[in-house]
């Protein structure tokens, strides 16, 4: 098995398409299907179930994709690993966070990154904490800001950044704010909610302290950003339970401390790989964030 027979076979499950891989490989459309044929009789399996608008992963397939991944990303890591001992920082660092994490500020992070290690190239995304912990468990990214949603493992691991309380913020006008009191699931029991998608960090501590305190709630006002939810609860369509640090976003905004939720929190945790893993570019971006030089 050649690493490039992984490389083909990665490209073709990431765009579900051969011709759209091999453009972006920028080899032969007819290459590529060679390399695949060849992983596939090495294999003995087929990996792909092919039509004529797309391809998709047979279900070995998907059990090769986590471990390609892996080891392309292990591979990419010995050679940063090599140029860092040659005294250059090269390669790709790519990151993931959520947005308004607490506990790192990301753009001030990556501009100290990038005037100390300028040979290296930057991607960022935003998601949800469960789909960035999947992400840098595969491999796909070198590291992410998030809120722990689970257990280290052999593929993941975790540093603390910071814990905050939650918090409910409402509308200057709403009957919770002119009690100026801490609230209880109980309290917010008959309240319009606005949260974000089920996978965020924020929504996550939420939902499950409101099952322990046996409290179900209506979130009838999903978004996928903070300034919208900021937006919604300032027309008072809701109410919103969020991190701490989010009252700072928007004064306008009542700002009442919820309690009776046990040891609710909101951590924000640096995830990465195992040690061996991990990236000379990941190192070196953690190392700014502990030693505060950014």
């Amino acid at each position: 098995m050649e690493l490039r027979h992984l490389q083909h076979f990665v490209a073709v499950a990431e765009d579900q398409h051969f011709t759209r891989a091999a453009e972006r490989l920028l080899v032969s459309q007819s290459g590529l299907s060679a390399s695949i044929r060849a992983l596939e009789r090495e294999l003995q399996t087929p990996l792909f179930v092919r039509t004529t608008r797309r391809v998709t992963l047979t279900e070995a397939g998907r059990a090769l994709l986590g471990e390609a991944q892996r080891i392309l990303a292990q591979v990419r890591a010995a050679h940063e690993a090599v140029a860092a001992v040659q005294g250059v920082l090269r390669g790709t660092l790519s990151l993931g966070t959520e947005q308004c994490i607490a506990g790192v500020d990301v753009a001030g992070l990556l501009a100290a990154f990038r005037r100390r290690h300028p040979d290296v190239e930057i991607r960022l995304r935003q998601a949800g904490s469960g789909e960035l912990a999947e992400e840098v468990a595969a491999g796909r990214l070198d590291l992410a800001f998030a809120y722990r949603t689970q257990a280290d493992t052999d593929q993941l691991r975790s540093a603390s950044l910071t814990s905050e309380p939650m918090t409910v913020l409402c509308h200057s006008g709403h009957r919770l704010a002119a009690g100026g009191t801490a609230l209880t699931p109980q309290d917010l029991a008959d309240e319009v909610f606005v949260d974000f998608h089920p996978d965020w960090g924020p929504r996550r501590v939420t939902d499950t302290a409101f099952a322990a305190a046996g409290v179900r709630r209506t979130v009838a006002l999903e978004v996928n950003d903070v300034h919208g939810l900021l937006d919604l609860i300032g027309e008072g369509l809701g109410v919103a339970v969020v991190p701490r640090h989010f009252r700072a976003k928007r004064a306008s905004l009542v700002s009442l401390p919820l309690k009776g939720t046990g040891e609710a929190a909101y951590e924000t945790i640096a995830l990465l790989p195992p040690p061996q893993a991990t990236s000379p570019a990941a190192r070196a971006l953690m190392a700014l964030l502990e030693t505060g030089s950014a």
